[in-house]
């Protein structure tokens, strides 16, 4: 009979955990509290500045996502290289099911939603080609595209946390 010991390595008297469980926790806390960050602070000031009524926020907009795009899909491979080394390494691990692999195969996918389907084209929604137009209006399909991002959002706090917490508890 195995018990949940097992899955933690035993040295000086002191239970550690796996090297990948602690890898993927850390890379979870990193990009979830990351993400809260730019969407409960970052953005709101932005908003609450103007900035949103400026022309060159798109471009901006483009940047700051374009960069944090990338550190979601490099947090989003590593929870799910975490996860599947742990289920090959961990007999423990292997027993459990396979909720963790898909929790973590869910957040790549958000990862790569964002990356090349949602940050693209709200950029483009965003962009003002015309130099001459002075009023700045949000284009119509700007706010299916929010609905579209806030709704990735909380599938993504939904499946992180889910998959923190297993990982967290030694369930994966």
């Amino acid at each position: 009979m195995h018990s949940s010991v097992d899955s933690f390595s035993i040295s000086n008297g002191v239970m550690q955990r796996p090297q990948w469980q602690t890898v993927v926790i850390f890379a979870l806390a990193f990009w979830l509290s990351s993400s809260l960050i730019l969407d409960l602070v970052i953005m709101p000031s932005l908003y609450a500045a103007g900035m949103m009524s400026q022309p060159g926020f798109a471009a901006a907009g483009y940047a700051i996502f374009w960069l944090f795009n990338r550190i979601e899909l490099l947090c989003a491979a590593i929870a799910l290289t975490g996860v599947l080394a742990l289920r090959y390494l961990q007999p423990a691990y292997n027993r459990k099911g396979y909720a963790g692999a898909v929790l973590a195969a869910i957040l790549v996918a958000i990862a790569l939603l964002y990356t090349y389907a949602l940050t693209p084209q709200m950029s483009a929604l965003g962009m003002e080609l015309n130099l001459f137009n002075t009023a700045i209006e949000i284009p119509v399909g700007m706010n299916q595209l929010h609905g579209s991002y806030w709704a990735l959002e909380l599938l993504k706090f939904a499946s992180g946390g889910l998959l923190l917490n297993l990982c967290y508890r030694d369930r994966i």
